[in-house]
């Protein structure tokens, strides 16, 4: 699978926005713009890690700007922006991604959209920027008087993440340094590659002025809107066992279920129903079975993990609910208990989770105890 970063660049010190704290670390609907821009790339199931290049002085800023996303350690910044990249971009090589997507950590708004579109374009070009026709016609001035009109066919204007091979984006950093470059597709232009044009979203803007900062401000007035995301999930029975974990409930019976981690089927379907619900992909890209380090682990931490990125997203938990399919072991016993560990879990009260059970009269796989299955549905209130 593709193994693509997202670098977030963030050791900017803001000077012409005049405020006390670097623009990237004031607050935008409750919240640091840094946080909403980091949790728009943790929370997209394209983006394999995350990493933020700050500037030394912000770290105890940073800390809470990522408070509850799972994050690369920072890494510390240069003198100017072209600097802090390169810096970032070296910081990777050790284990380095397929793809890199460069990021202003001022830019808070990017959609998820943007951020697949350029992935995509990189299939077939080695740089991609999304970008937006310039559609104001432009002059040319002097001491307050216009000297010209400029042709604006073929103009755009340039946004972020601008998205590149690794490979190719780290050797013309290299090549390039100490030079004075206006982003990072010029850099790669510089260095004698092609750079692609991709959709880009007039949504996604970047906070520069305490006028952008206002203006943003005004996206977090909307009422929350509602979304619904679904979840299924199936576990055979192994030979052996002398339980079962549903909804994180230890319940007795006389076979195990078989899975790389505990295989609480419960649990498993809940967290793809809240990922579902954000657009966060599902539960294999952030826990892949194939990682050693899943092995054997209590679902509670996945759960627990998708719930954070609701969170992350300023977003809040309205309401989920859990069925579990099966024959045996029989779950009525045990209902209170796994609604009640559900709600620790998510951190929401008793009453915004549900818990029931049904069979299948017999019928198939269940039916014939072979294994359980559970479905989950969550509802998530979120801002846009």
């Amino acid at each position: 699978m593709v193994r693509t970063v997202a670098l977030i660049v963030a050791a900017g010190r803001g000077h012409r926005f005049g405020a006390e704290l670097p623009k990237q670390y004031l607050e935008l609907g409750g919240r640091m713009v840094l946080a909403h821009t980091l949790a728009a790339f943790a929370t997209h199931p394209q983006i394999s890690v995350v990493r933020a290049v700050i500037h030394p002085s912000d770290r105890s800023l940073y800390d809470l700007a990522a408070k509850g996303l799972s994050l690369l350690e920072p890494v510390h910044g240069g003198a100017a922006r072209q600097d802090s990249v390169r810096l970032g971009l070296e910081s990777l090589a050790d284990d380095p991604p397929d793809f890199v997507l460069i990021h202003d950590g001022a830019r808070p708004f990017v959609e998820a959209g943007v951020i697949s579109r350029v992935i995509a374009a990189l299939e077939s070009h080695a740089g991609v920027i999304p970008a937006i026709p310039v559609a104001d016609t432009l002059k040319r001035g002097d001491k307050g008087l216009i000297v010209g009109t400029q042709e604006r066919a073929g103009l755009f204007r340039a946004q972020t993440p601008q998205a590149f091979r690794y490979q190719d984006i780290l050797a013309a950093h290299q090549a390039l340094a100490g030079q004075e470059l206006t982003d990072d597709a010029a850099v790669l232009e510089a260095y004698g590659q092609p750079v692609a044009l991709a959709e880009g979203d007039e949504s996604n803007v970047k906070i520069t002025t305490r006028r952008d900062l206002e203006i943003a401000e005004r996206r977090f007035e909307r009422p929350q809107m509602a979304r619904t995301g679904n979840g299924f999930d199936v576990h055979r029975f192994k030979k052996g066992g002398d339980h079962v974990w549903l909804c994180g409930v230890k319940v007795p019976h006389k076979q195990g279920l078989e899975g790389h981690s505990d295989a609480d089927v419960a649990l498993h379907a809940l967290t793809d129903a809240i990922l579902g619900a954000i657009g966060a992909g599902d539960i294999g890209l952030h826990f892949p079975p194939s990682d050693p380090q899943w092995k054997g682990a209590a679902s509670d931490k996945f759960l627990a993990h998708a719930a954070s990125l609701v969170a992350a997203k300023a977003g809040r938990l309205v309401h989920v609910d859990v069925t579990i399919i099966c024959e045996r072991p029989k779950i009525g016993p045990h209902r209170a208990a796994m609604t009640a560990r559900l709600a620790e879990i998510l951190g929401i009260e008793e009453g915004r989770a549900s818990v029931k059970a049904t069979t299948t009269e017999g019928l198939g796989f269940t039916g014939r105890q072979e294994g359980i299955a559970a479905m989950a549905t969550a509802t998530v209130a979120l801002g846009d």
